[in-house]
């Protein structure tokens, strides 16, 4: 079987991966996205997501999609609230209309950039098990399927495990010691009504030193949970989520004596817990230049949960883009400028995303989460009100 050869070829059909691929697009330039799931509809794709002014929602006008952004954005999920374990109030910002961060979810976002692209642009249950560098810039990419492709340009977007970064860089993920974990209550208003009231509008956040519970309320009457815990990697190990009630039970015992209306988020989830472990690569990873790769998006700077991470990637595969587009012919000189840029543009975000998980569930939480909202500088002080 002969390798199809591909100018452009990016490993992964996230945010960041289809951004690329739709801003080349705009320019007139073909590329190829491989995605190791079956469809598009093969998984969930997770929450929402606040979309930046300055990052996310700027790679979406470079893809021309900033209508079609408009058109999916949740009304009022900008308000957030912060609660403590036995349910006071401790602060409440309504969605007044005039917040930077509009909320959307991730699999709606995802569809329209997917929408956006030529048939036959994401290539469908590729999975990628080899890549073996051919020289000038050149690559071959194996599949499981047992097909290959080379590539001029070899792209990796394909995440925190990628398999494309060990051909430029060392560094591996590392366990930052905190696991998130996902349920869902749905039609909440009416089944969960106590639950609801206490999650809001928009986004709910019950936190104290080591664990705690945020919650979103998002398009179709749904509460999507984020169960926070500071534990041991072989802690998470030894719970077995493939009994989906014995792992919310165990999960749901961490939070004893929290409100009820709280802890119903935990132990009334309508889907099965996932425990999502939080890794990062080394603060400011960077590499060194080889012909005919880069990365975007986790592949490139995996850091904890902060906000940024999908408007990271979108702004990585928006600026790769244009880079290539401002280098007709020379994509190494487009690669240099795209990766001179990336490097300083994301290094101070690590500090920003491990402070947020320390305002979260280190040792001043809730208080130092609320500052945030209030303006105060970590480390200051500060009073909590009802």
């Amino acid at each position: 079987m002969n390798a199809i050869h591909h100018p452009i070829a990016i490993v992964g059909a996230g945010l960041g991966g289809l951004t690329l691929a739709r801003v080349l697009h705009v320019h007139g330039i073909p590329a190829t996205v491989y995605e190791a799931d079956p469809s598009a509809a093969s998984r969930t794709q997770g929450g929402q997501l606040d979309i930046h002014r300055d990052d996310g929602q700027r790679a979406l006008a470079d893809a021309g999609l900033t209508d079609e952004f408009r058109a999916i954005i949740h009304e009022g999920a900008e308000a957030s609230r912060v609660l403590d374990q036995h349910g006071k109030l401790l602060y409440d910002e309504p969605d007044d209309g005039t917040g930077q961060r509009p909320e959307v979810l991730r699999g709606d976002l995802r569809r329209i950039l997917l929408d956006s692209l030529p048939d036959r642009t994401v290539r469908w249950g590729h999975k990628v098990t080899g890549v073996r560098p051919l020289g000038a810039g050149r690559h071959e990419l194996a599949f499981a399927d047992g097909s290959t492709a080379t590539s001029g340009l070899l792209v990796g977007a394909d995440g925190a495990w990628s398999r494309i970064r060990p051909l430029l860089s060392d560094a591996e993920p590392e366990y930052v010691g905190t696991t998130f974990i996902d349920t869902y209550l749905y039609d909440a208003d009416e089944r969960h009504a106590a639950t609801a009231k206490a999650v809001g509008a928009g986004a709910m956040s019950a936190l104290t030193p080591g664990k705690g519970i945020i919650a979103h309320r998002e398009a179709g009457n749904i509460l999507h949970t984020y169960v926070m815990l500071s534990r041991p990697a072989e802690w998470i190990a030894a719970i077995d989520f493939t009994d989906a009630a014995a792992a919310t039970a165990r999960v749901a015992a961490e939070f004893d004596g929290w409100a009820p209306e709280l802890t119903a988020l935990i132990t009334d989830g309508e889907t099965a817990p996932v425990a999502r472990t939080i890794h990062t690569l080394p603060d400011g990873h960077r590499w060194k230049r080889v012909p005919g790769l880069t990365l975007l998006g986790d592949a490139a700077h995996l850091m904890p949960p902060s906000g940024d991470g999908a408007n990271l990637a979108m702004l990585d595969g928006a600026e790769l883009a244009k880079a290539i587009a401002a280098h007709p012919g020379d994509l190494e000189a487009a690669l240099t400028a795209y990766e001179e840029a990336l490097f300083p543009r994301t290094e101070p975000i690590y500090a920003e995303a491990h402070e947020m998980l320390d305002l979260l569930l280190g040792d001043r939480a809730p208080l130092g989460f609320i500052n945030l909202f209030n303006g105060v500088p970590p480390g200051g002080g500060g009073v909590i009100s009802a």
